[in-house]
């Protein structure tokens, strides 16, 4: 270590008032975090490129400092996908520490990656209180049971109204409308049970069929229209 002359010259003080860190929340217990090995918790939060125009939502679970586990789901430009498949694999495994300061190629995933790091550090994660944390394989849950990203898209103007596109359960098909054309509920297909089931072997019709749900009164509707073409 190098000092300056003007340094060297000055007296010692104690440092009375250090007492270390505070301890921080993390799988049920507090943890005095002294070094990145420290560090546990499942955590997911939202990053944004740049110019603002696409987004990326980044699920971690890390056990003492290593990221064990990535769900990367983005939205906006297409480049993002393809700069999630690689962050897939560029930080799972790594220390939290190594994965901040790797490129992910994309603005939204290195946001997201930034802001979760700041989450972890201090303890505010998912699983802060719960005892030993949460197991690998729970950042799939997110995605619901048939493990697809749950996606909402609705679409709205002023000359013709709302249109629902996507919601939480699937594929909108159709739009239910009451006697004064308000929304009143809605058919939708899960994409991701339709597909389980055609891989189960079950025909395409059948599977559709299936895979259909109703929300709302949609049995009471006095009209039905399909959102992309009506």
């Amino acid at each position: 270590m190098e000092y300056t002359k003007e340094f060297k010259a000055m007296c010692p003080v104690v440092n009375g008032a250090s007492h270390g860190c505070a301890p921080i929340p993390q799988e049920g217990k507090w943890t005095y975090a002294k070094g990145i090995e420290d560090i546990n918790g499942l955590t997911h939060g939202i990053g944004w490129c740049a110019p603002q125009q696409g987004a990326c939502k980044l699920t971690l679970n890390v056990k003492e400092g290593v990221i064990e586990e990535a769900l990367i789901e983005t939205i906006g430009c297409s480049g993002m996908t393809h700069s999630a498949a690689m962050a897939s694999e560029a930080i799972v495994g790594k220390t939290l520490l190594e994965a901040v300061n790797t490129d992910l190629v994309c603005d939204a995933i290195n946001t997201a990656m930034r802001e979760l790091f700041l989450q972890i550090i201090y303890g505010r994660t998912q699983s802060a209180f719960s005892e030993n944390g949460l197991p690998i394989g729970s950042g799939l849950e997110d995605l619901g049971k048939g493990l697809r990203s749950q996606v909402g898209t609705i679409y709205g103007s002023k000359e013709k109204g709302p249109r629902y596109l996507d919601l939480t359960e699937g594929y909108i098909t159709k739009i239910a409308l009451d006697e004064n054309s308000e929304i009143i509920g809605y058919e939708y297909i899960n994409l991701g049970v339709f597909m389980k089931l055609m891989k189960d072997g079950i025909k395409a019709e059948e599977a559709l069929e299936k895979a259909k749900g109703h929300y709302g009164r949609f049995n009471d509707a006095t009209k039905y229209i399909d959102p992309r073409k009506e």
